[in-house]
């Protein structure tokens, strides 16, 4: 052990220095410690001064670097061309940019991975997924927010940037985003009447002397905005498994509810939720998963930070008219003016040649069929009677039916030239799927007139199920087969009108109402990605 006396400091040199001491010299090497006397009143005392220490190690690494080739050559070239490389070049990440793996489902539990920019938002991954995917038509898809385990799913606006949504969810969840059709995503700017009946408006709502409800409606949503809506909503209550009915009020400010029956008075209101700051979801299952009292249970939930079961407002409607006018409201609440910013661009957008639609919801080639009579002998004429027109039709269903049937009994005709079993391969056939899961399928794409699909019936064996869509509601029709003259039909009116298979039924009701409500107009597809 060396002992020092009197006060010291150090002094680091990077360079070689002697020091010079009563004793001799002594060489040092670079990097060095040396400890000197320090004397507070000797003008030749040397203060420590910090000196860059240079490494020898790293010049040499410079020097190693410098002396190899900038690029490589690849000795077999013809095996990683892009031609016979294994890897697909869509997964791989665009050079010199600054994109990001997402990944997306489709409602077959396949995923494709697309490469979006940070700020990509749901209209634009959607047209970029119906080129990856080759659809046919470009209108109504949608990217919907999935969270099996809490049940909840949202479609995301078409001004939302995904990214910034995916950045709110949870690491150990299963959230995930599912690529499907929506029809009804922007339905009541065409039908407001349906999605908010009078009963709901509140009287507190500003109505104009002279001004009826529907114009009222009109109105509002034209200027980005909604009427304030009220009623009664079973809310379950926190950290219990019981539900209580409750009268809430949805206004422009929040959410409220009375704490004293249906009063709106504003010391009985009770301030819920602010609009901006949470997302409203449906729930699946909700009477499995929560005790719901019905099937139609939507929840409201914080947009910002991933948030637990307990943290979650579920509310429970007792129809779906209810259900879909609260969820509409909460929707124009937040976003206003932007949702009709969304649904002029989405009119505007690229569109199939046989799905153009009107502002009305008319398809092109629906809004351009007309009655016509073709029984003169100076050509065909317009019917404008609305009561003739309806007669027309009936006799023309009619008449088809004959054809059909003669051409059917026909000796020369090859029962084999088309398959019974073509219906198969159709875009809205889902095999035997329940009446449960068909209702689901229906609502997951849009409760809309029209929506339609055909299932194998459960209950009856040979018989199939046409599950339609009319005013929120989904109806089931049993298509019965029959056999007539030795051959097999479908039919769905007691045998009045025949139909060789599925597909000739939906082709003609795709045109002619028939028994049902509505014509077919929007088959509920399964997409694949």
């Amino acid at each position: 052990m060396m002992e020092v006396a009197g006060p010291w400091t150090e002094v680091f040199e990077g360079s070689e220095r002697t020091e010079k001491s009563g004793r001799g010299e002594t060489l040092l090497g670079s990097s060095t410690l040396t400890l000197a006397p320090l004397v507070a009143d000797s003008s030749s005392v040397r203060r420590s001064q910090p000196i860059l220490i240079t490494s020898n190690r790293v010049k040499r690494a410079e020097s190693f670097s410098c002396s190899l080739p900038s690029s490589i050559p690849n000795p077999f070239p013809e095996l990683c061309s892009p031609s016979k490389s294994p890897v697909l070049i869509s997964s791989l990440p665009p050079p010199l940019s600054d994109k990001r793996l997402i990944k997306v489902y489709g409602e077959d539990s396949h995923s494709r991975s697309v490469w979006v920019s940070p700020g990509a938002t749901a209209r634009e991954v959607c047209h970029l997924l119906v080129q990856k995917a080759h659809c046919s038509d470009q209108e109504n898809w949608a990217l919907l927010e999935l969270q099996p385990i809490l049940g909840l799913e949202r479609c995301l606006e078409d001004h939302e940037v995904v990214l910034e949504v995916q950045v709110t969810w949870s690491l150990k969840g299963d959230t995930r985003l599912v690529f499907c059709k929506n029809y009804a995503k922007y339905e009541f700017f065409r039908k407001p009447m349906l999605f908010f009946p009078e009963s709901m408006i509140s009287d507190s709502a500003d109505v104009s002397k002279g001004m009826t409800s529907s114009e009222l409606i009109q109105n509002l949503l034209k200027s980005g905005t909604c009427p304030e809506i009220q009623g009664f909503l079973h809310v379950k209550e926190p950290s219990r498994k019981a539900w209580k009915k409750v009268y809430f009020f949805l206004r422009r400010s929040g959410l409220y509810c009375s704490t004293k029956g249906s009063s709106k008075e504003p010391r009985h209101l009770q301030y819920v939720a602010d609009l901006d700051e949470l997302n409203v979801y449906t729930v699946v299952n909700g009477r499995k998963l929560y005790g719901a009292p019905t099937d139609f249970t939507f929840c409201i939930k914080p947009s910002r930070n991933p948030v637990r079961a307990q943290d979650l407002k579920i509310l429970c409607a007792e129809s779906e008219q209810t259900r879909t006018c609260w969820t509409s409201a909460f929707r124009l609440f937040k976003y206003g003016k932007q949702l009709q910013c969304n649904y002029q661009l989405s009119k505007s957008a690229p569109r199939s040649l046989e799905g153009t639609k009107f502002t009305d919801g008319k398809s092109k080639s629906e809004a351009s069929l007309v009655a016509m009579d073709f029984s003169g002998k100076a050509g065909g004429r317009v019917i404008q009677n609305p009561m003739e027109a309806q007669s027309a039709e009936r006799e023309e269903g009619q008449a088809w039916r004959r054809r059909e049937a003669l051409r059917c009994s026909l000796p020369n005709l090859n029962s084999g030239a088309r398959p019974t079993s073509i219906h198969k391969s159709q875009p809205w056939f889902h095999g035997g799927v329940s009446r449960k899961e068909a209702q689901r399928l229906i609502e997951k794409q849009g409760l809309v007139d029209g929506m339609f699909l055909i299932r194998e019936s459960q209950q009856h064996a040979q018989c199939f199920v046409l599950s339609l869509c009319y005013k929120l509601k989904t109806k089931h029709y049993l298509v019965i087969p029959c056999e007539e003259g030795g051959r097999k039909y479908f039919t769905m009116d007691d045998g009045l009108t025949l139909f060789i298979d599925l597909l000739q039924l939906v082709e003609f009701h795709q045109i002619n109402k028939g028994i049902l409500p509505v014509c077919l107009k929007h088959p509920c597809v399964c997409v694949a990605l």
